[in-house]
């Protein structure tokens, strides 16, 4: 059995280590707060060791943060690398949450069954990119009808009237990355070097 200076030394690590794992993430308060629905001051408390960690408030921090409940509180590692995700099924689209933890952009892996639906264009706040893994993908955008085949790249404000599908001729596997509040996809790229003049 544990010492009690053990116990109480372990208890005192969560609450650093809490907030080491949030700002790793880049995840605010606030967003912890409402991906977990426990108050802002709460968490606040929890993370400088004011507030006493217990099962009521870890186990939603460790299912947003999708990291096992002993990582938050220090057990040892089992050395398992494995990423456990679950699909789960969406208007009858298979949706796998690559995102494991809150944050303002988020990422799914979704498999579109082939068969043809009639467009119910939505709006919602957001921005979304597509990238079409493989099949045919039918996205259809305010006045644009369009058809994205393996490879291709789709952008756009979700405020704007769209549906995506397939054509009908087969299943489609897709890539999304959502923004809720309209955040864009930001690439970097490495400056090309600079070429010498020739002498």
């Amino acid at each position: 059995m544990p010492h009690p200076s053990a116990i109480a030394d372990a208890l005192a690590e969560v609450g650093p280590r809490l907030k080491r794992l949030r700002n790793e993430r880049n995840v605010t308060l606030a967003e912890l707060s409402e991906a977990t629905g426990i108050s802002k001051s709460t968490l606040s408390r929890l993370e400088s060791g004011q507030r006493r960690p217990s099962l009521e408030l870890l186990l939603p921090i460790s299912h947003a943060h999708q990291v096992p409940l002993d990582e938050l509180v220090g057990a040892p590692e089992v050395g398992d690398p494995r990423v456990r995700l679950t699909p789960r099924r969406v208007n009858g689209n298979t949706v796998l949450p690559l995102t494991r933890q809150p944050g303002p952009i988020q990422s799914y892996k979704m498999v579109l069954p082939a068969a043809r639906r009639v467009p119910d264009l939505c709006t919602h706040e957001g921005y979304e990119w597509l990238y079409v893994l493989s099949g045919r993908l039918r996205l259809v955008l305010a006045d644009h009808d369009l058809v994205l085949g393996p490879g291709e790249v789709a952008e756009f404000d979700t405020r704007l009237p769209h549906w995506f599908g397939t054509t009908g001729e087969g299943p489609v596997e897709v890539l999304s990355l959502f923004g809720r509040q309209g955040e864009r996809l930001h690439i970097r790229a490495r400056p090309r070097p600079r070429q010498e003049p020739a002498s």
